[in-house]
């Protein structure tokens, strides 16, 4: 399963990453559409890397991927910027998904 979410994940940043270079509104929604599918994207692309030895981590990747792209796509096509204020969760998902990453892969 956490294959084919990183996968459909990926997608999607691709498909946000050029509505922003395409059809965004203005600048600042070409910006959130260019950072949430950057993020997005960085981030599937590690969830399959590491899913074979690290599922827990991977997974919190994705979580953490989802909820802050998914803030910055809804802001960019017209949602209350009060929604902003949710996507430091899923940076602070991404963070913890890294740190525990690391835990797993550290010398024995």
């Amino acid at each position: 399963m956490i294959g084919m979410f990183a996968a459909l994940s990926a997608a999607m940043a691709v498909a946000a990453g050029a509505f922003g270079a395409h059809g965004a509104a203005g600048p600042q929604e070409a910006e959130w559409l260019r950072t949430g599918g950057l993020y997005q994207l960085v981030h599937a692309v590690a969830a399959l890397a590491i899913m074979g030895t690290a599922r827990g981590p991977a997974a919190v990747l994705l979580v953490g991927a989802a909820i802050f792209a998914m803030t910055l796509y809804a802001m960019a096509l017209g949602a209350p910027r009060w929604l902003g204020a949710v996507t430091p969760i899923g940076g602070v998902l991404l963070i913890a998904g890294w740190l525990w990453a690391a835990w797993l892969y550290r010398p024995s």
